[in-house]
Order: C-alpha cells, then structure tokens, then sequence
C-alpha cells in the first residue's frame, strides 16, 4: 500500500505555476497610461471647446515635449507615444513569457507567443522568402507583422490626447493611430525598399540586378527597353503604394469612427442617436479586420519584394 501510494504522489502532476505575465503586464499598462495622462495634461496644447469639433483636428501632432537637434526635430508628440507603448507592449511581453520559462503546459502568455511565431512563419515567411535568406530576414518581417499590428489595435483604445476637450482645460479620451502618419508608413517602407534593393544587389551584383528587370528570350530591343523603364518605375513606385496603403486605410477608417461620435455628440436628439450605429459598425469592422490585415500585407508585401530580388533574373 506504501509503495502504490508513493507511486501515485509521484505520477502526481507538479502544481502549475501562476501565470503573471497578464499581470506584470497590466501593472505596466497602468503605470504607461499614467504618464502619459501626466503628459497629455501638462505637455499637450490648449485644447478647443466642442462646439468647434473638426475630425480632422485628432491627427494633429503637436509637441508635447520639443526636442530639436539644429534642423532634426525629434520632438515627444502623439505619435510618438503610441510608437512608445506599441514597442514596449511587444518587448516586455515576450521577455516576461521568455524569462519566465517555456513549458509544454501552456499559460497564456506563452500560448499568444507561440500562436503569432507560428503564424508569422508558416502564413508569412515561409510562404514569401527563399530559403537562403530564411533566417536572415524571417525576425525582420515578423517585427513588422507584430510591430504594425499591436500599433494598428491600439489605436482603437481610447487613450488621453485628444484635441477636444468637456471639462475645462483637460483633454478628451481620444482614438489615435500612429500607422495612419504618413511619416510612420513611410519610414517603415524605406526599410523594406532598401533591404529588398541591397539583397538584389548581393545576390546578382549591380549590373546582374539591373538586368532582372529586362525580360528573357527573344524579344525586340525596343520592347526590352520599356519593359525596363516600367519595370524600374514600378520598384521606385512601391514606396508609395506600400506607404499609403497602410496609412490611407487606418486614416479612413479612423476618420469615419471619429465622424460618427462627433454627429452623436453635436446633432443631439434622435438624428445623433441614428449615428451611433454606423460607429460601432465601423469601430468592430476596423479593430477586427482592418488592423490585423493591415499588418499581414504589408509583412507578407516586404517579404515578396525581398524573395523577389534575391531570386534568380526573370
């Protein structure tokens, strides 16, 4: 009977571990929000009243803390803090559920880890980037996925900032995306255009790089020619399309959030009421779709334009 007892206290699974990633998360949430009220109250602009709402007016940026370096202006605004607390959101979660310990029981720190390494691997990089260049660039577009998306889901959390303001000289809640700053986009997709361009040039040499942009075979010189001159102009191009697509999308959608609650508030009655649908449809639409789709095509378009360049002249 001892031997059956102590035989069954050791197949006894060891107690779990309590999760506190969600917690030390949260507490850290607390303590960023905190601040940043403490800047959005002291640092940020006077506000306006009500009765002068502009959509518009919520994408201003102005300095809550001017930092100029002569003619670089690296100035503490809006943006700025929402790329802050989307970089520390995704780093300090995954060091906590790393140093913490992975394990085959999964808590849920680690099951939300393991969920998007899976995803960005299987759906993005394998499916976009040769396998040469696998490992080199496989952290960088999972950076972007994770980076652009925590930014883009964020943004439809109501945080303080706002360019309006109820109650005297404090600013409103406001709804705010940093991926719809052009200046954001932008500098994420010159990333992307430079890489993809130096792999090209690695892998082919300068004038073999060149040459992938003028199709193969037995075709009219003339013919070559302009395929080169499109071809060309639609890699310099990309940094348009891949900049404003991102960005364009969560303006709009922003935008229209925005309008909806600014109706509510200021036409009243049962015509503001007849508004409020229209933003919430508008609000899940974009927070569940639009934010995380966003992220893939833009992660999964830098890993085309990389696999791209480094494959074998066209």
């Amino acid at each position: 009977m001892s031997t059956d007892a102590g035989l069954d206290q050791a197949a006894a699974p060891a107690p779990r571990k309590k999760n506190t990633t969600i917690k030390w998360v949260g507490w850290g949430a607390v303590a960023f929000l905190a601040i940043w009220s403490i800047f959005a109250l002291i640092m940020a602009p006077e506000v306006q009243s009500l009765d002068e709402f502009k959509p518009q007016n919520e994408f201003g940026l102005h300095p809550w803390l001017s930092i100029n370096l002569g003619p670089l202006d690296l100035s503490i605004n809006k943006a700025v803090m929402y790329l802050i607390l989307s970089s520390l959101i995704a780093i300090v979660f995954g060091l906590i559920v790393v140093r913490r310990g992975l394990s085959d029981r999964l808590g849920d720190g680690q099951n939300i880890l393991e969920i998007a390494y899976e995803f960005t691997e299987d759906s993005i990089a394998k499916a976009t980037l040769p396998p040469k260049v696998f490992q080199r660039y496989f952290p960088y577009v999972a950076t972007l996925f994770i980076f652009i998306g925590i930014n883009n889901l964020i943004s439809f959390i109501p945080l303080p900032g706002g360019e309006e303001s109820a109650i005297g000289f404090i600013p409103d809640l406001s709804l705010y995306a940093a991926t719809a700053n052009l200046n954001v986009t932008l500098a994420l997709t010159i990333c992307t255009f430079l890489i993809y361009n130096y792999e090209g040039i690695r892998a082919h040499g300068p004038w073999g790089y060149l040459k992938s942009f003028v199709p193969s075979g037995d075709i009219n010189p003339f013919m070559k020619g302009v395929v080169f001159v499109l071809e060309f102009l639609s890699s310099i191009l990309r940094l348009v399309s891949l900049s404003v697509r991102l960005f364009a999308n969560l303006l709009a959608g922003h935008l229209l959030i925005i309008m909806a609650a600014g109706f509510a508030i200021l036409l009243g009655s049962f015509v503001g009421l007849v508004a409020i649908p229209f933003g919430l449809f508008f609000y899940f639409f974009e927070w569940v779709l639009i934010a995380g789709l966003q992220a893939f095509i833009f992660a999964m378009l830098s890993g085309i334009y990389i696999g791209f360049a480094v494959e074998h002249a066209h």
